[in-house]
Order: C-alpha cells, then structure tokens, then sequence
C-alpha cells in the first residue's frame, strides 16, 4: 500500500481539527458543518479508512511513526470457514498468436 506524503497528512489533519473546533462552536452553522465533513472526508480517502474519527486516529498515529498493528492475511481467501484457492487455467490463443 502507498503511504501518502506525511507533510500532507500533517496539513489535513491541523485543517480537519481546526474545523472540527469551529464546528463545535457553531453546531447550527450549515457552511461551517459541510466544510468539516468536507475535511473529513478528504482525510478518510486519504488515510483509507470509512470514519473521519478513525481517520484521525489513523493520521495521528502515522504522524508518530506507529505503525499498522492489524494482523495481515497470509494464505488462500477463506469464505465460510473453506479455503479458497484461484485456479489458473491456459488461456486459449487467437489465431494471430499463434
């Protein structure tokens, strides 16, 4: 997976809590409100992940250099319990490549 660059984490995130404090400040302000879900949202494509919370949480902790603790996969797809393995068949030529 590719890291975004950690400058423009850093920016987002300081944009994304400097809206977020405005927001808590004017919770009826409507401009004020889409302009942080705006930011939210950017952060969320930015860090991969679906909550503009665990975004944050996410940049903050790529920021401090912590890495991805997640357990990785190694191994076939399993779908109800049963190993899944791609079978990989020739496949058949056209004419011109023959």
């Amino acid at each position: 997976m590719l890291l975004p660059a950690k400058t423009e984490v850093a920016r987002r995130l300081r944009s994304y809590r400097a809206w977020e404090r405005a927001m808590l400040a004017c919770p009826g302000d409507r401009a004020v409100r889409a302009t942080f879900e705006d930011c939210g949202y950017t952060l969320c494509v930015l860090m991969g992940k679906r909550c503009a919370r665990e975004a944050a949480d996410a940049a903050e902790q790529y920021l401090r250099g912590v890495a991805d603790t997640r357990p990785r996969r190694s191994g076939p797809k399993r779908k109800n319990g049963v190993a899944r393995v791609a079978s990989t068949r020739p496949v058949p030529r056209v004419a011109a490549e023959r």
